[in-house]
């Protein structure tokens, strides 16, 4: 195969694959019918044309018939007065219009025949362009429903793959959230134990905040000896204080601590 060929060959291919995705089966179908349509018009057309020569025919046969009728009377007439002359002649011309009323008969039976043979075939057509017409339509239908349906499934295949992706991306985020709250139970757990320095001070182990409150406790019992000592309700014992419980004054002590002319 030449290249020249080949080269035909592939524009050819392409175009034909352009046109097939251009073209519109409804509108090609459209086309068809009007085309029918046409020739369904130039046929009764036709029928009309053949119709209206018969019909000529017709006329002419007529008034040819009458010129005979009236040729035959006025001979018979000539031949009445002893014209055998004028007589013959009318008789010869009789004749001659005979021999067209014969020619003209011929072709009238003729545009008869071409006027049943057209008319047949109009039907004939008529039938087929309505079958056609309610094909047509038929096959525009189902064209318009499947192409509504081939959208409707690759609308819903678009939506399918999309929904796809989004649940894709949901079980990351779902992932990383199960992560991420694994890691920050793990950590919280490692600061708990005090395997992990909490640097940022917000935090610390039981064992600390326990010693924390005791020893808060301890710096309020010092405070409330002391402030008993200055308005000398009793001195307050080291040991006491010490262990955060500060022991009762003896009676006498606090007697001898009263002021003169206190009530006892």
């Amino acid at each position: 195969m030449s290249v020249m060929k080949r080269l035909s060959m592939i524009f050819k291919s392409k175009a034909n694959k352009a046109l097939d995705k251009m073209e519109d089966p409804r509108e090609t179908l459209d086309y068809s019918y009007q085309r029918q349509l046409e020739l369904l018009q130039k046929v009764r057309r036709g029928v009309a044309d053949v119709a209206t020569s018969r019909k000529r025919v017709e006329l002419q046969i007529n008034q040819i018939e009458q010129q005979a009728s009236r040729l035959e009377d006025q001979g018979r007439k000539a031949l009445s007065v002893g014209r055998e002359d004028l007589a013959r002649e009318a008789l010869t011309r009789r004749s001659s219009l005979q021999t067209q009323i014969a020619d003209l008969r011929v072709q009238h039976d003729n545009l008869q025949a071409e006027e049943e043979k057209l008319t047949t075939a109009s039907q004939r057509l008529q039938a087929k362009v309505d079958s056609f017409r309610h094909k047509k339509e038929t096959i525009k239908a189902t064209y318009t429903a499947a192409e509504a349906q081939t959208r409707i499934n690759e609308a819903f295949s678009g939506i399918s793959e999309e929904m796809g992706d989004v649940g894709l991306a949901i079980q990351r985020a779902e992932d990383k959230t199960a992560q991420m709250q694994a890691r920050a139970g793990a950590i919280d757990e490692l600061l708990a134990s005090g395997a992990l320095d909490d640097f940022s001070g917000s935090r610390s182990d039981d064992i600390q905040a326990e010693l924390d409150r005791m020893g808060g406790g301890r710096d309020i019992e010092l405070e409330l000896a002391r402030m008993k000592a200055e308005l000398g309700q009793g001195p307050a014992p080291q040991a006491s204080i010490e262990q955060g419980q500060p022991q009762a004054q003896p009676q006498h002590q606090t007697q001898q601590l009263r002021q003169p002319g206190e009530p006892a």
